[in-house]
């Protein structure tokens, strides 16, 4: 039987060549110098050290650029996630590396008297089985949290009008009204922020929760900020109260970062936080159009030193509104639903693969 010519994906083992996205150059008619491989040997490239060595996923052919390692006595889903670690790459590897920059190679030689962990093959497999268990669940995982995020993407692309139109793709029944062009700051008030001295410690360590840009990340809701202030720093600053159902929007180092409060809480002047007003904005709403704010305040803020969008430029964005609260309210309780499906996929897959990444951390010691 014909064996497929190879080639390594870095970090996504083998590859048929034909089924590669990478325009790779070789002679069909001359294959004579090719190496043979079997499936689960591990193949490594001799000038790709850093994370070059990758295990093959079928038999088949490969370029004499590739060295291959074979053992009877070895299973690769042991073995793997230990060649690829920073472990044995920066403290095993590198000492056979030669060369610089670009050119560098490594020494097969060398390589060959690295000592490596051993245990009978018994134990390996076992482990082994543990570990490929562990990446299944892990892929399946990974499968449901990108199918929500597509999910996602597709609602908010459908639940809102396109540009041009005044009407959504996608609408819960019993609306049927078309959208209406409103200024943000007519259906929200815009609120900057403050710092008190920070030479002054009657005005910090206190009890009123005083955010910065740097902690809003990927958090939906927040409750408890870094740092706090004191009533004392709060009256003697520009720092102004907001709401709970605030929703908190960077508007530098970083623009379009956003937040919703849970409690009362102020901001130093990083922000342009958006405070819907009662009955006529809801505030999940407000924050399923994250991106579509974000670009704003990327278009239009300016600044010298860094740029800055300004609470009179976000007064004066343009959105399309429903002309009902209530289709505001269930839009935004949708995505809600489906941002909190999206957060509890995503902390288990985090769990698993922190539980896969302590795993391999106790086994290689």
């Amino acid at each position: 039987m014909e064996l497929p010519a190879l080639t390594i994906i870095q970090g996504g083992g083998t590859v048929k060549r034909e089924e590669s996205d990478r325009n790779l150059m070789y002679d069909e008619s001359n294959l004579s110098n090719y190496k043979m491989v079997r499936k689960d040997d591990f193949i490594v490239h001799l000038r790709s050290f850093e994370g070059g060595l990758e295990k093959s996923l079928l038999d088949g052919i490969i370029s004499p650029a590739y060295h291959t390692f074979h053992s009877d006595v070895a299973d690769s889903r042991f073995y793997y996630p230990y060649f690829r670690s920073h472990e044995f790459i920066k403290h095993k590897l590198v000492p056979h590396i030669y060369g610089i920059r670009d050119g560098r190679s490594i020494d097969i030689a060398g390589m060959k008297t690295i000592e490596i962990p051993y245990t009978l093959i018994e134990e390996q497999r076992k482990i082994g089985d543990y570990l490929e268990s562990l990446d299944h669940l892990i892929t399946l995982h990974q499968r449901k949290y990108n199918k929500l995020l597509n999910v996602k993407k597709s609602m908010l692309e459908k639940m809102f009008p396109k540009n041009g139109s005044n009407i959504p793709e996608i609408r819960f029944k019993g609306f049927t009204d078309p959208w209406e062009q409103r200024k943000l700051g007519d259906i929200a008030d815009i609120v900057g922020g403050g710092t008190p001295s920070t030479s002054n410690e009657e005005y910090w360590d206190g009890e009123i929760d005083w955010y910065a840009p740097a902690e809003i990340t990927n958090q939906i809701y927040v409750d408890s900020s870094e740092r706090r202030i004191t009533e004392q720093g709060f009256n003697n600053s520009s720092t102004k109260m907001l709401p709970v159902g605030t929703v908190l929007f960077t508007s530098r180092a970083g623009i379009g970062k956003m937040a919703i409060l849970r409690k009362e809480s102020c901001t130093n002047q990083g922000f342009q936080s958006i405070v819907p007003h009662k009955n006529v904005l809801d505030s999940y709403f407000i924050f399923s159009r994250s991106e579509e704010l974000k670009r704003y305040g990327e278009t239009v803020g300016a600044g010298s030193t860094f740029v800055e969008v300004s609470g009179k430029q976000m007064c004066a964005m343009e959105l399309m509104m429903p002309q009902t609260i209530d289709e505001q309210r269930k839009i935004g309780s949708y995505f809600s639903r489906l941002d909190h499906l999206i957060t509890l996929h995503q902390r288990e897959l985090e769990k698993l693969q922190n539980i896969k990444k302590s795993m391999l951390e106790k086994m290689f010691v």
